[in-house]
């Protein structure tokens, strides 16, 4: 099974790639399946219809809105129906949520999760304060930001269900100008989420980007693969986060093998929020 489960389109507020252009890609590479993720923020951008003008993309200029979910779900099932029988299409979104914004998701679930196969969980931002930007890191130590970014994963999953897989567990440490935080200091907590996430039928991803971004590890890191594996955790994805065709599957196989030298026998797709496990 060759597929890739988490990819960014037009409807991302961060990509310009069109559906059809990954699925054609996706095809000449030989693969299975694919699983559309794109970006959902709650408090920090608005909502599609929130906007005052049209939402419009075009070359090189687009508007910091959450997906356009009509249109988007709209044009997954136009894709089904014209790729039938050549890729197999599954519907899913990135939640990038925060403790403050879980009410807004709830309320999306509630609207369109019987249109969803497949959801991941992201702490893209803290406090409404983005990492990228260094605004979330600024005024604190290492330890504080590190700390606060776990803690407010751990809040999220104790209190949030509506999802598939925690993405990029290890998000922090792309952005981390101080360098690597010890893992034996997020350990306890790490232990934490997983053990709630494993109770709650969650899983996690691996997401291959962390060759794309020069990182010295996988992402997350082999350390916290492991400590998920060793506390029974069995649900894995496997995802490029993809924003353009040209990273589409990018180290997916060697991505596999790595799950393999570290014990996983398996990874899944998701149907209508359930997983599929398939051999590694």
């Amino acid at each position: 099974m060759y597929t890739d489960y988490h990819i960014h389109t037009e409807f991302s507020d961060d990509s310009l790639e069109r559906m059809e252009t990954h699925i054609e890609r996706a095809m000449e590479l030989g693969m299975d399946e694919l699983c559309f993720t794109d970006h959902v923020d709650y408090g920090i951008k608005p909502d599609w219809d929130e906007w005052d003008k049209p939402f419009e993309i075009h070359e090189g200029k687009y508007h910091i809105l959450n997906v356009n979910y009509p249109e988007y779900f709209a044009k997954l099932l136009r894709m089904r129906r014209i790729y039938q029988g050549k890729m197999v299409i599954k519907a899913g979104l990135e939640f990038g949520v925060q403790s403050h914004t879980i009410p807004q998701y709830k309320k999306l679930i509630k609207q369109y999760g019987s249109q969803l196969d497949f959801v991941l969980l992201s702490i893209h931002e803290v406090d409404d304060t983005e990492f990228w930007t260094g605004d979330f890191q600024k005024g604190r130590t290492q330890e504080e930001y590190n700390m606060r970014y776990y803690e407010e994963m751990l809040a999220v999953v104790e209190k949030f269900h509506d999802y598939s897989v925690l993405a990029h567990v290890d998000l922090i440490s792309r952005y981390d100008k101080a360098g690597l935080y010890p893992f034996e200091k997020i350990k306890p907590i790490l232990t934490k989420i997983f053990q709630t996430a494993i109770a709650d039928g969650k899983g996690i991803e691996l997401n291959t980007s962390s060759t794309h971004y020069k990182l010295k590890d996988t992402t997350p890191s082999r350390d916290i693969l492991r400590l998920y594996h060793d506390l029974g955790g069995r649900i894995i994805t496997i995802g490029s986060d993809a924003h353009n065709v040209k990273r589409l599957a990018e180290y997916v196989p060697e991505s596999m093998q790595v799950l393999r030298e570290l014990g996983f026998t398996e990874f899944c797709t998701f149907e209508k929020m359930e997983p599929i496990f398939h051999k590694l």
